[in-house]
């Protein structure tokens, strides 16, 4: 009879994996956990049931413009389905319940508002219902990527109708959240249904917030068909990417909370209908859509966890067609996102959850591993071979043989039993005093000290890299506690190699603290303590509190000026780092230029030129300015291009010629020096611009 169904009414002519087992388990009236990916077809396993069996299934969905999509697409198909929400006027409601009373409704869609509604209760009792659907189950655990309080009382179903079964679906949940729905939805004896993560016709690609409009526009026009969505973090975010596509004659509309219901249905009608090529839209836009032909994803600001990122690019590609997904980030778009989770009246622990799945959010969008595979893992699916189908697996950095680290780190989280968090065990295998770690015991096991000869940051990304692997994974219901995987024993027994990016800051070296050799240095540390006393002045607090004089010192001594390499400062932690660092590297930046004679540290003097450059001095008169060799600049151009800074490096360089030395640099093997280039091409070619030629080459790589 279901396939009678799927077929007639649906119009397919098999199931797809797994939704056969799911409405099988639903008509043999028990309860269930679905976890499949967006566009793995979950409304069919609830949908087929309730047309096989008598009684109302019951359907809670959070998003009234979702549930109005689905019901109408049920209408198309000749369902007899309804949707009761709040936009609807007494004589529409009235009409709804009289269709249930006579059992002209095989589905309902409901909010989790109106199914918690006592008076709603006691209707529901007067009925025959088949099963209850939770749809965007996650909603109900704190662990997941959008909780919402109604959405915990809806327990209440299985204690007001403890015969009926319950369908619970979601496409993103990580094991903590799937732990937690059930419970929450007291459904302890329900089957879980896991489906793969992977989604085989999306490639992933990750790249600094720079130059984005440009970059999106050229990409926009390089999609042969097809549409897209372009998710920004603001409301204004959506109105000016639209307008600037619009002005370079892309078809392009926005969609935000803050525009008016009409207005926000037309825009979505027009998008589905083709009538907008492009989308661009706040997170308020897409659950439930189900366009088929959505060819790219493209974030614009980084999403605030892994579950949202892939629910949203899991809107691509719905019909299997290869389609393509960028994520812009940058760390203002962490920071920004930080400080919405620590600003809101959500509980301690509820931030503390949100902040380490922003923090894994991060660590994806500068991930060394292939980036399918991190989804994976982060989903507990784990899985090492690449996927080939991301920019890091197209294009693979440069790797070394980590077994030995990857064995101390897994050590570290085994004989520390599984319990703490990744700073503990950094700190263990760095052989810290420290009063936690010592507290905690962890000065007696075995890798103790084991990793002395890595710093802090190093110990960080290394972990992190073993996580993206699947080596290790973060339990986010146990304070993020560290835990080892299926992986892991391979691993420790040698029967399986790691291989592991090696760290490096952006200047390619740690900080190394030099020793106060002039006056200038104590201007820098006046320079800071006054902007620390105003910061304590305006809280209202004591001075030392914001940053003690020996931070200061050292502050003043290295001249920090990324925010990496203040995390290697004593006494500037995470939450510091979050809250002043982009402040006190502003002030360094410009206490750099303005005593450039006399202070400016190896590594920083590109900073010097980007202030001249920004000023319109072209690179001749910022060597003479400067009083260095017109070739120095050039690489200074090229290495701030790197760096993601906004410089056009191709206003320096004809097309033809760029076009002679990108050929020339790959017919040569790629050659990291420029000597071997300049023989080949000639003295109509200068230094700088072969440096600058191979920056762009180089570039272009990474983008396509």
């Amino acid at each position: 009879m279901i396939h009678q169904i799927l077929k007639e009414t649906f119009g397919y002519d098999q199931f797809r994996p797994m939704q056969e087992e799911v409405i099988e388990h639903i008509l043999d009236k028990k309860d269930a956990l679905v976890i499949m990916p967006t566009g793995g077809g979950k409304s069919l396993c609830y949908q087929i049931p309730a047309l096989a069996q008598d009684g109302l299934t019951v359907v809670v969905s959070p998003l009234i413009a979702l549930m109005e999509d689905q019901v109408a697409s049920l209408v198309q198909n000749g369902v007899q389905a309804a949707a009761l929400n709040s936009a609807m006027n007494a004589d529409e409601q009235r009409m709804i319940y009289h269709k249930i009373q006579t059992k002209e409704l095989k589905l309902l869609y409901v909010s989790p508002e109106r199914i918690n509604n006592d008076r709603f209760y006691e209707f529901l009792r007067s009925i025959d219902l088949s099963f209850f659907a939770i749809d965007e189950a996650h909603c109900v655990s704190m662990w997941g990527n959008d909780f919402r309080s109604d959405y915990v009382e809806l327990k209440k179903l299985k204690s007001e109708f403890p015969d009926v079964p319950v369908l619970a679906l979601t496409a993103t949940a990580d094991a903590a959240t799937r732990e937690d729905i059930v419970k929450q939805l007291a459904i302890l004896d329900s089957k879980l249904f896991l489906g793969s993560f992977e989604r085989h016709n999306i490639y992933l690609r990750s790249m600094p917030a720079k130059d984005r409009v440009k970059y999106i526009t050229r990409f926009i026009f390089n999609q042969q068909q097809g549409s897209g969505i372009i998710y920004c973090l603001s409301r204004k975010g959506t109105e000016s990417m639209a307008a600037k596509l619009q002005a370079a004659g892309i078809n392009a509309g926005f969609y935000h909370a803050g525009m008016n219901r009409v207005d926000r249905s037309r825009v979505q009608r027009n998008f589905q209908n083709d009538q907008l090529q492009v989308i661009c839209a706040t997170i308020a836009f897409g659950m439930g859509i189900d366009k088929p032909n959505i060819r790219f994803v493209v974030h614009y600001n980084m999403p605030k966890n892994i579950e949202s990122y892939y629910q949203e690019i899991g809107r691509a590609g719905r019909d299997g067609y290869e389609s393509a997904t960028v994520l812009f980030s940058n760390y203002n778009d962490y920071l920004q996102l930080k400080s919405f989770i620590d600003g809101s009246d959500a509980s301690a622990t509820f931030q503390q959850v949100q902040n380490a799945k922003l923090d894994r959010m991060w660590e994806y969008a500068s991930s060394y591993e292939c980036r399918t595979n991190f989804i994976l893992n982060y989903f507990g699916e784990y899985r090492q071979k690449p996927c080939g189908r991301c920019d890091n697996c197209k294009q693979p950095p440069r790797k070394f043989d980590g077994t030995v680290i990857a064995q101390k780190a897994l050590s570290a989280v085994a004989r520390s039993g599984q319990q703490f968090s990744m700073d503990l065990i950094v700190n263990t295998l760095r052989g810290s005093g420290s009063r936690e770690v010592i507290q905690r015991g962890l000065n007696k096991i075995k890798t103790y000290g084991a990793g002395r000869d890595l710093g802090y940051l190093d110990w960080k990304s290394y972990i992190t890299q073993l996580i993206n692997q699947g080596a290790l994974m973060v339990d986010f219901s146990q304070q993020n506690a560290i835990k080892l995987t299926p992986f892991s024993k391979e691993i420790l027994k040698a029967q399986q190699k790691v291989e592991l990016v090696e760290f490096t800051l952006d200047k390619g070296k740690k900080v190394v603290n030099k020793p106060k050799v002039a006056r200038v240095e104590d201007a820098l540390f006046e320079i800071l303590r006054e902007w620390r006393n105003q910061i304590a002045s305006q809280k209202r607090i004591p001075a030392y509190t914001v940053l003690n004089n020996l931070t200061l010192e050292e502050l003043s001594k290295s001249k920090p000026t990324e925010l990496e390499e203040l995390m290697e400062i004593s006494g500037i932690g995470q939450t510091k780092l979050n809250k002043y660092g982009h402040t006190i590297i502003e002030l360094i930046k410009k206490y750099i230029v303005d005593n450039q004679s006399t202070s400016a540290k190896k590594g920083a003097t590109h900073l010097i030129t980007y202030e001249l450059y920004k000023e319109g001095l072209s690179p001749k008169e910022i060597a003479e300015k400067r009083d260095m060799q017109e070739t120095t600049v050039f690489s200074h151009l090229a290495q701030l291009y790197n760096h993601g800074k906004e410089v056009d490096l191709a206003q320096y360089v004809s097309k033809p010629k760029l076009d002679t030395i990108k050929m020339a640099w790959l017919e040569l093997g790629k050659p990291e020096t420029l000597k071997e280039l300049k023989a080949e091409l000639g003295n109509d070619y200068h230094y700088g611009e072969i440096r600058i030629g191979i920056t762009v080459a180089k570039k272009e790589e990474t983008l396509f």
